[in-house]
């Protein structure tokens, strides 16, 4: 893995995109006090996770972002990118589950970006991540936003002013053992969020524990009651199999029945209305001989009329012969004569007006002229007389002719009334047989229609028993469940005993009280509830296993880190020695250096003690680093005695010494050369050169020694405007320059 490049854009007083790529093994920062040289340092600290404002010169979020100056507005923002190169597929990332994650990136570029509210955004490959994925990340590849691996002028002594445990922890986080450390934390994370999740179990199966008792004892009743049910179910299946049957049976011989009595009652009603309708000969029979007797009466009327109309012609030929007598002898009328006339006339007139028909009175009114003619006495009255008795005499046998005529007819019609009047007494006594047959088919069509309305009585009782039939069903159903429906696969022989099914309903209504009183109506819910309240507390019960089987598990697993954080400290410890003892001699010039693992004890906190109320005072033995030197050609052996400049010596030998065992990617050093003379410096330049086969380094530094180390020169100047400006210069410009 190698660092590639860095990008920094708004942060600090690099307002502009700046990029400082790292092409050789050393790229050294150099620039005066102030240009913001160390910002560079800085920039690496906070891409790489830094939290601490303090250790990047800063309060808040907002401190980093570039302030402004008099020519340049200031941001509203910080970003700083780096780039580092994983053709080795070296990063690793596991999720939160442990789970390891393919980068499949040949280059990693880790992004942060910080806004005015002091809000941060973490990106990896221009993706959003968070900041312990970050963290995950590099530590997979022994770096991170502080530590051995980026060293300040400060924090170069601070190894030999830190306790023992401090110096241990220091010593662990050189050698690559943070990853071991950060697992350590996160399964005691687990252990502790498997703690609280195991005495959440334990609450909700305490809490459960009484209802699951309450269920138990209601379970119990229930299969107590299950025995009566059984029974129930039993008598049910029985019963109602013997019903359902004595029901359909019914039903069909009902139907059965029903369907006969309609059917001859639709048979009776057709002979019936067969037998009404044989009525209409006998009264076309009386119809037409009430015509016939009106037309003899019709016919007797006018015969009357014709006789008495005979008689008056007879009176009138009488009464004209006499004329044509007296005519013959006086040729004078008489007053008489007169008379007589004028009533002839009114007996003509009086006839005429009882006519209805011209053709009746055309006759008599011809007869009057006549006799108006007759007084007027002209001469040949005595022929016209002749004419008038002959036309008389005509008009007589003319109506002698009628009369035959009509009595022939009236003969005709009684002949056909005899006969008519013969027939029609047949047809009563046959109609009198027959509406006595009708009678009888209407007796029994009353006694069909009041069969029916029984069959339609015994519909509506059976009706009633199939409604208490299911309604049976219906109450049964809640005490032995839907199995009462099960009836009708139940197998019975011999005849229905009424009697005995009546006793069997008498014992079910009885078992059914017991088991409404028992009020277990609702076995089948308390059933289902005490199973899921049992299987949650199995559940729960194998949450607890499961649970423990975990913290085990973790405290295996903790157990395993620590012994192999301890194995491998104790060889890196000797590694360190090795590299730490030829480090020290380079600088010093001979002399020895070790570090040595102690035990110190350590006492329980205040707070601890009020944890725990029997508290009794213990010790905890922690390990602990102690550095012991001895000077070529000096008697000193303890750090304390050490001069300024022997301690920085010393510091930098362990520090180097502690890189080179566990070398990191890239190691920053700022100015950790400050404090060092001319023969010190090129002793420093030395280790460089060594570090560097291991590592990129990336040193800020005044010194010109430690200058002409550098493969690329990077020079800062801050300008007028406020902003730094970066410079580079090539390894051979870089010598000059030293020079």
């Amino acid at each position: 893995m190698r660092l590639q490049s860095l990008v920094i854009n708004g942060f600090k007083s690099f307002p502009k995109k700046t990029t400082l790529t790292f092409e050789s093994p050393v790229v050294c920062v150099v620039g005066p006090n102030g240009s913001g040289k160390s910002n560079v340092v800085e920039a690496i600290r906070f891409v790489l996770g830094e939290q601490s404002m303090k250790s990047m010169r800063g309060k808040a979020g907002s401190d980093l972002i570039f302030k402004g100056s008099k020519s340049l507005p200031a941001g509203s923002r910080a970003s700083v990118s780096i780039y580092l190169d994983n053709k080795d597929k070296v990063f690793k990332l596991t999720g939160d589950e442990g789970e390891n994650i393919d980068l499949g990136f040949d280059t990693v570029s880790i992004s942060r970006e910080v806004y005015s509210d002091g809000v941060n955004r973490y990106s990896l490959n221009d993706s959003d991540v968070r900041l312990k994925d970050i963290n995950n990340l590099l530590s997979s590849v022994n770096i991170g936003s502080s530590g051995h691996h980026i060293i300040s002028q400060g924090e170069a002594d601070r190894i030999l002013n830190a306790n023992s445990r401090e110096r241990k922890e220091m010593v662990e986080d050189a050698l690559g053992l943070k990853i071991y450390q950060y697992k350590i934390k996160e399964a005691e994370r687990k252990l502790d969020r498997a703690g609280s999740n195991m005495q959440e179990v334990s609450m909700l199966r305490r809490e459960n524990a009484p209802h699951l008792k309450f269920l138990e004892k209601q379970v119990e009743k229930i299969e107590k009651a299950k025995e009566l049910a059984g029974e129930l179910l039993s008598l049910y299946k029985e019963y109602l199999k013997k019903q359902s049957v004595y029901l359909e049976t019914e039903r069909a011989n009902l139907s059965k029945e029903k369907s006969k009595v309609s059917a001859e009652i639709l048979m009776l009603e057709k002979q019936i209305s067969e037998a009404e309708e044989d009525g209409a000969p006998e009264e076309k029979n009386m119809a037409e001989l009430s015509v016939l007797e009106k037309r003899v009466m019709d016919i007797r009327r006018l015969r009357g009329e014709l006789e008495r109309k005979i008689g008056r012609v007879e009176g009138m030929m009488d009464a004209e012969k006499e004329r044509a007598r007296r005519l013959a002898e006086k040729k004078v009328v008489a007053p008489e004569e007169a008379q007589f006339a004028f009533e002839k006339v009114e007996t003509l007139v009086a006839e005429a007006l009882s006519k209805e028909s011209l053709v009746d009175i055309r006759p008599i009114l011809e007869r009057i002229k006549a006799v108006l003619e007759d007084l007027h006495r002209q001469p040949g009255a005595e022929t016209n007389m002749a004419s008038q008795i002959e036309a008389l005499e005509k008009s007589r046998q003319e109506i002698f002719g009628e009369i035959e005529k009509i009595a022939q007819e009236e003969k005709s019609i009684s002949e056909k009334t005899e006969i008519l009047r013969a027939e029609n007494r047949e047809m009563m006594e046959a109609m009198r047989q027959k509406e006595k047959e009708k009678f009888g088919l209407k007796v029994r069509q009353q006694e069909l229609h009041s069969a029916l309305g029984m069959i339609l009585v015994k519909e509506e009782g059976l009706k009633h028993q199939q409604d208490d039939f299911n309604e049976e069903i219906r109450e049964g159903e809640p005490l032995v469940g839907t199995e009462i429906r099960s009836y009708k696969e139940f197998q019975f022989e011999g005849a229905i005993d009424h009697a005995l099914q009546e006793e069997t309903r008498k014992k079910i209504e009885r078992i059914k009280i017991k088991l409404e009183d028992a009020g277990l109506s609702g076995g089948a819910d308390i059933m289902t509830e005490y199973k899921d309240a049992t299987e949650r507390d199995v559940f729960l019960s194998r949450e607890l296993e499961d649970l423990e089987k975990s913290m085990e598990t973790l405290r295996s697993l903790i157990a395993d880190l620590k012994e192999k954080i301890d194995v491998e400290f104790k060889e890196g410890v000797k590694k360190i020695n090795n590299e730490f003892q030829k480090l020290f001699a380079l600088m010093f010039g001979g002399g020895t250096a070790i570090l040595k693992i102690i035990m110190e004890g350590k006492g329980r906190s205040r707070e601890e003690e009020r944890e725990e109320e029997d508290f009794e005072e213990e010790i905890v033995f922690e390990q602990g680093i102690e550095i012991s030197v001895s000077l070529p050609q000096k008697k000193v052996k303890e750090l304390h005695a050490l001069s300024g400049g022997e301690r920085s010596l010393t510091s930098i030998a362990l520090l180097f010494a502690m890189s080179a065992v566990n070398p990191p990617p890239f190691l920053v050093l700022d100015e950790t050369d400050a404090a060092l003379d001319e023969a010190n410096s090129r002793k420093y330049g030395d280790m460089l050169q060594i570090l560097s086969k291991h590592s990129q380094l990336v040193v800020i530094t005044h010194n010109r020694e430690t200058m002409s180390r550098a493969g690329i020169l990077y020079g800062v100047t801050i300008g007028s405007d406020g902003a730094s400006k970066l410079l580079s210069v090539k390894f051979d410009e870089a010598v000059a320059i030293a020079k």
